[in-house]
């Protein structure tokens, strides 16, 4: 096999000159900068402005997926998914994780680094009433990273929940939850000309945040 790289991949180039980043500008607070960022990417009418990559490890290997954001403020980021799931059953042997938000249409990223956690049963139980009829019956059905034989095992199950709860509200299930990334360090990362892109690093000081400028 060939090691050279393929001529049509290794001539895609795209120059990124349509913003900066200025110390300056910074929130000295990182959820702050977060919320401003997020707020534009959102009245970009970006595809999934909440989705975000997420990775864990089991310790031998990595893997990660795409969820999406569901709250963040202070205390951290927050998403929704199955505790028997390959994310959760890895979180549970390794909480430390990183999640990476892609605005690709805006030059920008944000990477995240922290140590994972579940929430309260009482916080996943107002977001799961929350949802739509379809969402909550679905977490009912999916045994998250299980293997199935066919989605037609998946439409059966399907149609068990339906009956099952046709008479009365869907509850929450008790493998079913969210976790909240508490972050350690925080990056903006936005695109520059000649790829001398404007990275800003905020890591945790005690109570406070350092902000670092990191070389592109």
């Amino acid at each position: 096999m060939s090691e050279h790289p393929h001529p049509d991949v290794a001539a895609l180039r795209r120059n990124y000159t349509r913003d900066g980043l200025r110390r300056g500008e910074l929130d000295p607070d990182p959820i702050g900068q977060f919320r401003k960022w997020f707020s534009e990417a959102t009245a970009a009418e970006l595809v999934e402005p909440n989705a975000m990559v997420l990775s864990t490890t089991d310790g031998k290997r990595p893997s990660s997926r795409t969820v999406l954001l569901k709250a963040y403020d202070e205390r951290g980021f927050v998403f929704f998914t199955n505790y028997e799931s390959r994310k959760a059953r890895e979180i549970a042997m390794d909480a430390h994780v990183s999640l990476l938000f892609p605005w690709y249409p805006l030059e920008r990223q944000v990477g995240i680094i922290g140590r994972a956690e579940r929430i309260s049963a009482a916080e996943s139980l107002a977001y799961f009433t929350s949802r739509p009829h379809g969402s909550r019956l679905g977490a009912w059905v999916s045994q998250q990273s299980t293997v199935i034989n066919s989605r037609k095992f998946l439409e059966m199950k399907w149609d068990e929940m339906k009956r099952k709860f046709a008479d009365g509200e869907i509850p929450l299930p008790s493998f079913w939850g969210g976790i909240r990334v508490i972050p350690t360090e925080i990056e903006f990362w936005q695109g520059r000309e000649n790829r001398l892109h404007d990275r800003f690093r905020y890591a945790r000081s005690g109570a406070a945040w350092a902000i670092e400028r990191l070389a592109p």
